[in-house]
């Protein structure tokens, strides 16, 4: 008899979709060369996307949601991963198109596996998950431009949030001057004890976009885009360079080129979901290297798998500070 696991899967019918735990086996995953034992996930907004129903994340029902997962090679088809290894799998289209990880098991392509950093746990992997991934995909990206601590301030933009958080953290530990921009005042002490310097209120920068403004940071992780990340633009000193890795605010960008060809302002963005396996290995060494695992914990709720489409709903909702794990493991 095939041994059964637990899932939230996401089915569409006439009368809408839905997500619900059930009873899986090894027959209902898809095709793969490497089987995992996920002991933990992880929400994020794609996830809460996913979880509720939204258009634009899941492209086949039924579906795993999770685009994050990490645990233990349960069985292994292709020479690259043993069983017993640790591993942990961001983007690819899990939680999209392939099952994700809000299962306890997984099954994905050999290429699609990163090994566990040295140093840390599968839990913790998670806490960063895709948000904090991608915020060091941002980070990085803004050394390669040659944004230095000394160059000036860096706005983060999101600063609650899972990408915010991590960024925040992982600016601050390297030196840099980081102004966190929220639209949650109350969440100021906790942005602080991250290592923000100032804290900046949203609506500062939700006013009308001027083509140039006075210069004032050296440069951002954004992911909220729209009129914000305009107007970061606008503000950018001569030769920063703004990272943009999300749409919380829309899809839209109400800016001139005006930064772009009087102050050499450049606009990176980052799409953390294929990136080549060099470059994820990276980011998650400076991860290793710089997130403060005592910060981490403090930025990390854990949820169950039950608590799930209620976390969901918080996220779309912008009442998720932080990141947010989904234990799986018994």
């Amino acid at each position: 008899m095939a041994e059964e696991f637990r899932a939230l899967v996401v089915e569409k019918t006439d009368a809408g979709v839905t997500a619900s735990i059930r009873r899986l086996t090894d027959k209902d995953l898809m095709p793969g060369d490497v089987d995992v034992h996920v002991e933990y996930s992880t929400l994020n907004y794609k996830d809460g996307l996913a979880v509720a129903g939204r258009p634009g994340v899941i492209r086949k029902y039924p579906l795993i949601p999770g685009i994050d997962l990490a645990g233990e090679v349960i069985s292994s088809h292709d020479a690259t991963f043993k069983v017993g290894e640790s591993v942990l799998v961001n983007g690819w289209g899990m939680g999209e198109s392939h099952h994700g990880g809000f299962a306890e098991r997984a099954r994905v392509p050999a290429g699609w596996l990163t090994r566990m950093p040295k140093g840390m746990t599968a839990r913790e992997t998670m806490a960063v998950g895709t948000a904090g991934y991608t915020a060091a995909l941002c980070v990085l990206e803004l050394i390669a431009q040659g944004v230095a601590p000394s160059s000036g301030p860096i706005v983060v933009t999101g600063a609650a949030g899972g990408v915010g958080s991590v960024a925040i953290v992982l600016l601050a530990s390297q030196g840099y001057h980081v102004v966190a921009l929220t639209g949650r005042p109350e969440e100021g002490d906790y942005l602080r004890d991250l290592g923000a310097k100032e804290i900046m209120p949203r609506g500062e920068l939700e006013v009308d976009v001027k083509p140039l403004s006075k210069e004032r940071f050296a440069g951002a992780v954004d992911s909220v885009g729209s009129k914000i990340l305009a107007n970061i633009l606008s503000m950018t000193k001569a030769g920063g360079t703004v990272t943009a890795c999300g749409l919380a605010a829309g899809m839209d960008l109400p800016a001139t080129v005006a930064p772009f060809i009087l102050r050499g302002v450049r606009l990176s963005g980052v799409n953390s979901v294929y990136e080549p396996a060099a470059k994820r290995q990276r980011a998650w060494e400076m991860i290793a290297q710089h997130l403060n695992k005592t910060k981490l914990s403090e930025m990390a709720e854990e949820i169950t798998l039950e608590e799930v489409p209620a976390a969901a709903q918080a996220i779309l909702a912008g009442k998720i500070r932080g990141r947010t794990v989904i234990r799986l493991a018994a």
